[in-house]
């Protein structure tokens, strides 16, 4: 198995890319650490997990708060001793608006989970890993990090910073043994792009333009997972820093 013994910590693990990524890093031999917001879905996570006769445990963390990002990590480390992988993938998405409609509160709610959490799970991650001198990270960043798209504003400039946290976390971890890539989704069928139509309906504001679908269809949560996997193997030992965007052609 490509993964066969690794520790993989992955956040956002109570549903969608997170969960089908657990899955399959688990079916593939890792030992998972999964955390989410949501106690209930990252416990099924973990039922799931282990129905496939998978190892892990779960950890309930809000990931923009500095001591619940310390306890995450020293959890996978405490209880398997070393962090392989680190699926940094938890994440918001804004209310549609018009940029000078955007709350200050939407806009620091936004920043906190997506960008806030991201730093913190590197920060402190990393550090395992340096001791280490070896790991691989995965962020979760957005076809909107690569082109902004109509009425997401903040969700857009998040996603841009997670990217350049990306880069800037593996420019300078390249000769410490550690790699850092981000994926770029764009429609992925999960429980947060499912409630995009409800968001249209509740606030009666549709943006001006709405992402093209080429393919036809969003993505499986499963074909991301695929990807995330290979980004975590030593498939892709020669990666870093890069920005990967599995997006069916959305940004063409």
């Amino acid at each position: 198995m490509d993964l066969k013994d690794k520790i993989a910590l992955i956040t956002g693990a109570g549903s969608g890319i997170g969960r089908a990524s657990s899955l399959l890093m688990a079916k593939q031999g890792a030992k998972v650490v999964l955390v989410d917001f949501n106690q209930e879905t990252g416990e099924e996570t973990l039922k799931m997990v282990k129905e496939q006769g998978g190892e892990g445990v779960f950890v309930q963390a809000d990931v923009s708060k500095d001591e619940d990002v310390q306890r995450y990590v020293q959890t996978a480390v405490d209880t398997f001793g070393r962090i392989d992988v680190f699926f940094n993938n938890a994440g918001i998405i804004q209310k549609f608006a018009p940029l000078t409609e955007v709350e200050e509160t939407e806009f620091d709610r936004i920043m906190s989970v997506n960008v806030k959490g991201v730093f913190l799970g590197l920060k402190y991650v990393l550090k395992v890993m340096e001791n280490q001198g070896c790991g691989s990270i995965i962020n979760t960043a957005s076809t909107a990090g690569v082109r902004s798209e109509h009425s997401t504003s903040v969700y857009s400039a998040s996603k841009h910073a997670v990217i350049g946290l990306t880069k800037s976390a593996s420019l300078e971890y390249v000769k410490k043994g550690i790699r850092v890539n981000a994926i770029c989704p764009g429609g992925v069928k999960t429980a947060l792009t499912n409630s995009v139509e409800q968001m249209f309906v509740q606030s009666g504001y549709v943006p001006e333009e709405i992402p093209n679908m080429r393919m036809g269809r969003y993505a499986q949560p499963e074909e991301l997972a695929e990807m995330v996997a290979f980004l975590a193997s030593d498939k892709a030992s020669y990666m870093t820093g890069s920005v990967v965007v599995v997006d069916g052609g959305l940004t063409l």
